[in-house]
């Protein structure tokens, strides 16, 4: 892996109906807060057209290390906490 390769992160996150309100609510600050990363090209989050309660997530940083800040600040964010319960299935990969 170079440095200089890109992150890419692209899957799911399903989120319990009882739990739908509010993690739908601060989503738009989750990813308000991740635009403003040094290291984000990409971070789109959509309601899934086909699974009910399920968002789709795809992500591009712009190296590792900015990859990695992402992770620390949002394992650290009122996100963590609100979503702590969603299943997530995400895959990671690096390219240029």
């Amino acid at each position: 892996m170079s440095a200089n390769q890109k992150v890419y992160l692209s899957g799911h996150i399903d989120v319990p109906e009882d739990q739908w309100t509010a993690v739908a609510a601060a989503l738009p600050t989750h990813v308000s807060l991740t635009h403003e990363e040094p290291g984000c090209i990409s971070f789109e989050v959509t309601k899934c057209p086909d699974v009910e309660r399920r968002f789709l997530v795809a992500e591009i940083f712009k190296n590792q290390a900015a990859f990695e800040a992402h992770q620390v600040r949002t394992k650290a964010s009122d996100w963590a906490e609100i979503s702590k319960d969603c299943p997530r299935n995400f895959s990671i990969e690096t390219r240029d």
